[in-house]
């Protein structure tokens, strides 16, 4: 029996157990449920002062059980899974579910669908032993001689099976693989990331050296008077936007509520940003279906700076007369769907060419401790991190040490606004962690910095 085989009888054992204690604790409601089984393994290889210092591997089986007893819901999880155990759980959510209020975006157990994209699974990361993520560790260390390296090296699969008593069944797999450190000196840091479907395409080395060379230039800095300047963002601060727009803004949840910017069909964005949640993508990382086995699907946010879709789960879908688009994620009822393979068109010059258009402005590296402030507007205050440059007559020259930004990311984007995309798209880590978003650098024409990392 293979592991979503393994799986998808567990999930359907669950699913029986709920019919059965339903019959018996509840005989004239209607009892529904889902039941979303995984099984993730996880290896970590630490390291700093440029040595290993942990190798961790982890392989966690989890069932979560969403049960629902005429409109009235309760969910729990459980990572025992013996048969008096997961008895126990089905009892207790079942009876925990008839004693709370009727949900009223309750929208059904999810009905039978049939899946329409393929697994995405790298077999070499599933098998990755410590010594593959090590030689990755060292080809980053090696990388910045003479410098202090940080950071972490993983490899994770997810293995997942969904059964409802509507009667959906759904199996896959999904792999992912990361680095992402530093390398500092006395007085400064660099960053490096790469995030990929398989080790084998993760660079150590290249990421170290990017890391180091960020480091060394940033040993010296000056400090720079607050106001707006032109930037160009690389990719990691790139992918800070798209996450907190796939947040803030594509999440149907956030749209009914009214705290959304978006409006479909205007132009809101720049003609250069086009932005697609594309789960078929060959580089994405992710199952074929969602948190409430919906099967995921390709769809655009934005075209051509207009935006398109939002992304919904079944409870938002249900309370706008639509379909879901396949985004549930756990805790969705509080949170709402957020797209997790969002991607940004890239354009036609490198990040250099971006940088040579600039006369006076700053190249970013990384944003940190975003927070926002206006979600309406989208207005976010954060930090530069880990690499910031002042560009002088289209040239990266001298280090700037960490400002604080007060900023609308709608506005940044806005028509006008954006003077350059990149060709350098690839998996960059936002604010909420990695594999949620490729896209490349961009050049903007304005980003308002209130003062240093202080305040």
């Amino acid at each position: 029996m293979s592991a979503n085989d393994d799986l998808q009888e567990l999930a359907g054992r669950v699913v029986a157990l709920v019919a059965d204690v339903g019959a018996r604790t509840a005989p004239d409601a209607e009892v529904e449920a889902n039941v979303l089984v995984t099984r993730t393994r996880h290896g970590l290889t630490r390291f700093a002062n440029s040595f290993v210092h942990q190798h961790v591997t982890e392989d966690t089986r989890t069932v979560r059980l969403h049960v629902a007893v005429d409109g009235r819901t309760s969910v729990a999880s459980t990572s025992a899974l013996d048969e008096e155990s997961l008895a126990d759980l089905v009892e207790a959510t079942v009876t925990s579910a008839t004693l709370q209020p009727v949900d009223p975006h309750w929208p059904g157990a999810t009905p039978s669908q049939p899946l329409v994209l393929d697994d995405h699974v790298d077999t070499d990361t599933v098998t990755a032993s410590p010594e593959h993520r090590a030689r990755l560790v060292k080809g980053f260390v090696d990388a910045g001689p003479g410098l202090s390296a940080a950071g972490y090296v993983d490899s994770e699969t997810t293995d997942a099976a969904f059964a409802s008593t509507a009667g959906q069944r759904a199996a896959g797999s999904s792999t992912r693989a990361t680095v992402d450190g530093i390398h500092q000196t006395a007085t400064s840091a660099g960053s490096g990331h790469q995030t990929a479907i398989g080790l084998g395409s993760i660079d150590g080395a290249r990421a170290g050296a990017l890391a180091a060379d960020r480091a060394r230039r940033s040993q010296e800095f000056a400090d720079l008077e607050p106001g707006a300047l032109e930037v160009v963002l690389a990719p990691e601060a790139v992918a800070t936007l798209l996450v907190f727009l796939g947040v803030y803004g594509f999440n149907a949840k956030a749209h009914l509520e009214g705290s959304s910017f978006v409006e479909l069909g205007g132009q809101q964005l720049d003609p250069a940003i086009t932005v697609a949640n594309d789960p078929d993508d060959p580089r994405a990382i992710g199952l074929p279906f969602d948190a409430e086995g919906t099967p995921r699907r390709a769809y655009h946010l934005v075209e051509d700076g207009v935006c398109r879709s939002f992304a919904h789960d079944r409870r938002t879908a249900a309370r706008a007369g639509t379909e879901s688009t396949g985004d549930a994620i756990p805790g969705g009822a509080s949170i709402g769907a957020v797209p997790t393979t969002m991607s940004l068109r890239p354009g036609a010059a490198s990040q250099q060419d971006l940088i040579a258009g600039v006369e006076h402005g700053l190249l970013i590296s990384q944003f940190h401790y975003c927070r926002v402030l206006d979600p309406k507007s989208l207005v976010v205050t954060g930090l530069t991190r880990n690499g910031t440059f002042l560009i002088e007559d289209g040239q990266a020259t001298k280090a700037v040490g960490n400002l604080r930004f007060t900023q609308s990311f709608i506005q940044a984007l806005a028509p006008g606004n954006v003077l350059g995309v990149g060709d350098d798209d690839r998996y960059a880590a936002g604010e909420f962690g990695p594999g949620m978003v490729i896209c490349p650098s961009l050049r903007l024409a304005a980003w308002h910095f209130t003062g240093g990392a202080a305040g």
